[in-house]
């Protein structure tokens, strides 16, 4: 997805106290979406069955035995559950610092992509409410290791949410995988960023390790990982035209607010802080015939003629003209003109 993080048309570094309270937004509007479209538990069931027979037709099932190596082998387990319950809070904004300070020139596009990416995620939850594999009947062989191992962590039997505040969190939030969504947001800025070869690296293992462990810890399908990673094809997709409707936004803005837009064209500074300030050019211009031709100072224009006040070279209707008649009643003047 190369187009998702190449440089805005109109770039100009961006401002840390102008992107910060923006993502602060967006994941705030994100987050109460997400807990108001909770759906009905048992719809949301039906739709976990619905994708567990599905992959069954498929003949897919990765999670079965992810799900049985995590439950019998507590130094995979635990290290999975630690991974599922705080990676994403953690690596997700360092790589968009990291992106802000070193990357500034691809960092909108990467910003765009993730907040559309998140944006139509939570379309998915709205339109698809689904019981992740651990809440399903225990008849259907999962196993809830973030239940199993919460003694060892500050989760409780609310998946990644702290103990006692599960009510917090919509846990029929399973379609699709913003785990693997975001992990994979961040795999690509760091392949196609990153100048370090551990940092590339990074940036292969972080979407791998993240997909296995989500369907390890019985958290999602993978068919929900699949879905996050098509929401970050589809987030990829609408960059460009989402950045050209908010440059447009921002143009007509800038034309019907007075002195224009912090920052922007309008009121005398453009993007990357150059002044759009006429300059002020004097009135005046140079008694001396040098300034502004190619001839020695004093020196005069053949034809040219010069008052007697005036030094020689001073030309009539310069920067010091005399009037019509100084000019006529001059020694200098042709006598047809006295």
């Amino acid at each position: 997805m190369p187009h998702a993080t190449a440089p805005p048309a109109t770039g100009h570094r961006p401002r840390w106290w102008t992107e910060l309270p923006l993502i602060a937004v967006v994941y705030a509007l994100y987050s109460v979406g997400r807990l108001l479209v909770r759906g009905d538990v048992s719809t949301a069931v039906d739709h976990g069955l619905a994708i567990l027979r599905f992959e069954q037709a498929l003949y897919l099932n990765a999670e079965h035995p992810l799900n049985r190596l995590f439950t019998s082998t507590p130094s995979i387990g635990i290290p999975a559950d630690f991974a599922y319950a705080s990676l994403h809070y953690v690596v997700t904004p360092a790589v968009l610092v990291w992106m802000f300070r070193r990357r500034s020139a691809a960092y909108r596009a990467a910003r765009v992509w993730l907040m559309n990416s998140t944006l139509l995620g939570l379309v998915g939850f709205t339109l698809m409410p689904t019981c992740p594999p651990r809440l399903l009947d225990a008849s259907h062989g999962f196993v809830d290791t973030m239940a199993q191992y919460s003694a060892y962590g500050w989760w409780g039997e609310g998946a990644s949410a702290p103990r006692g505040l599960s009510g917090m969190t919509n846990q029929y939030a399973a379609m699709p995988s913003l785990h693997v969504g975001w992990s994979l947001w961040c795999g690509i800025l760091l392949w196609r960023h990153g100048r370090h070869p551990l940092i590339r690296a990074a940036g292969i293992a972080y979407p791998l390790i993240t997909t296995i462990v989500v369907m390890g810890t019985a958290n999602h399908y993978f068919l929900d990982a699949v879905a996050g990673a098509a929401v970050m094809g589809l987030g990829a997709l609408l960059v460009k035209p989402v950045i050209r409707f908010a440059d447009g936004v921002k143009a007509r803005l800038a034309g019907v607010l007075p002195g224009g837009l912090p920052g922007g064209l309008p009121g005398g500074r453009k993007r990357g802080g150059a002044s759009t300030a006429a300059v002020s050019i004097p009135a005046t211009v140079s008694p001396d015939v040098s300034a502004g031709c190619k001839t020695s100072t004093g020196e005069r224009i053949p034809g040219q003629r010069t008052t007697s006040a005036d030094p020689p070279g001073t030309a009539v209707g310069g920067a010091a003209a005399r009037d019509a008649a100084d000019a006529d009643a001059s020694d200098d003047a042709p006598a047809a003109a006295r």
